[in-house]
């Protein structure tokens, strides 16, 4: 394991280190650490097409980007250019980050060619890991640098990554489920599945046509996680109505839903995070793992807020799971933090 850098390289450190972006599945976060989060939009850019010239340009980004999906007139395509964590498409990535840029240019660093450090899930590979660090330089970063999801989700949840206890981190993001065990300003063990808000979202749309025969979109979907969303289905009914379209004649239909069809609906992909942190449980060092059993586990990630997670994880898992104070920003401020402390160069991807 690296060594931690000596303070007179420290200090170097901070000064080169001023903006930790998180470039998310679902959303995309941009941290200084003289203005704190500046920007946090949905990862979407939709481009305008000139049929006579041949061209496309940006029309829009972020949350009025995101109100485009499955509604743009032909002339507009809105693309989520981030799929599980990692670019899907280059070079409207590349758009994407500078137009986010451009928006939070208020904070004064951004004047010159800012030093990045980017979050990155441990499963990406060499090849996704390259196509982001491309994509911040075109977007008009000076330098990049990459971070485990993990190591930066610890350090903005407050853990002692620094310690010689064990610290267990699950990042539930919008492409990603991220569990790390941190120690010694670490990763002792890192865990990565490509499950997240999103598989959660697509099991609601399949449960929905199978069951009632009504064909709903991506934002619909969404909203009935987060208005009737449980991990349990053991709890008290609440309904709620959905519109689509019948699968039968095509025409508009409402439907009324409950908690407990919600639940049923993401149980599978919730089994899947349940099975990858009970993996990094049997996997991680034993005396760590002592650590985790005394101090509990930590959710972070815009997952973190399925209503009665954290009870059904305890129940499943045998080990208290707690929510970290504000969980969608942990990742991006972990990053800005750790690039400050010098964890960056020192445990990070480079």
């Amino acid at each position: 394991m690296a060594r931690p850098k000596p303070q007179h390289l420290l200090s170097r450190h901070l000064a080169r280190h001023s903006v930790a972006v998180d470039l998310g599945t679902a959303n995309t976060l941009i941290y200084t650490d003289d203005g704190g989060v500046v920007l946090n939009q949905p990862s979407v850019v939709c481009f305008r097409r000139h049929v006579e010239a041949g061209q496309t340009r940006v029309a829009s980004v972020g949350t009025e980007a995101r109100q485009l999906l499955g509604r743009a007139p032909q002339n507009l395509e809105p693309i989520k250019p981030m799929r599980h964590g990692v670019i899907a498409n280059f070079s409207a990535a590349e758009q994407m980050i500078r137009q986010f840029i451009a928006m939070a240019r208020p904070a004064p660093r951004f004047g010159r060619r800012a030093a990045f450090t980017i979050c990155v899930p441990a499963g990406a590979t060499q090849v996704e890991r390259r196509a982001i660090r491309e994509a911040a330089f075109a977007a008009g970063a000076g330098t990049v640098n990459l971070i485990g999801d993990s190591l930066a989700s610890a350090v903005g949840a407050g853990l002692p990554v620094s310690a010689a206890t064990g610290s267990m981190v699950v990042d539930i993001g919008g492409g990603t489920t991220e569990v790390g065990v941190i120690a010694l300003g670490g990763t002792a063990y890192s865990g990565s599945i490509r499950v997240g808000g999103g598989q959660f979202d697509t099991a609601i749309i399949n449960y929905v046509r199978n069951l009632y025969g009504v064909v709903i979109g991506e934002q619909t979907a969404e909203h009935m996680k987060k208005t009737l969303g449980t991990a349990l289905r053991d709890v008290p009914l609440e309904t709620g109505k959905a519109t689509g379209r019948s699968a039968d004649d095509g025409l508009p239909r409402t439907i009324e839903l409950t908690n407990h069809d919600i639940a049923d609906a993401i149980d599978a992909p919730l089994r899947q995070v349940i099975g990858a942190i009970k993996t990094a449980l049997e996997t991680a060092p034993a005396e760590l793992i002592t650590d985790i059993a005394t101090a509990g586990i930590v959710l972070t990630g815009g997952g973190a807020l399925l209503n009665h997670l954290p009870r059904r994880l305890t129940d499943e898992l045998g080990v208290t799971v707690r929510i970290a104070d504000e969980p969608l920003t942990c990742a991006v401020r972990g990053a800005g933090q750790a690039a400050e402390a010098g964890l960056v160069d020192a445990f990070g991807f480079d």
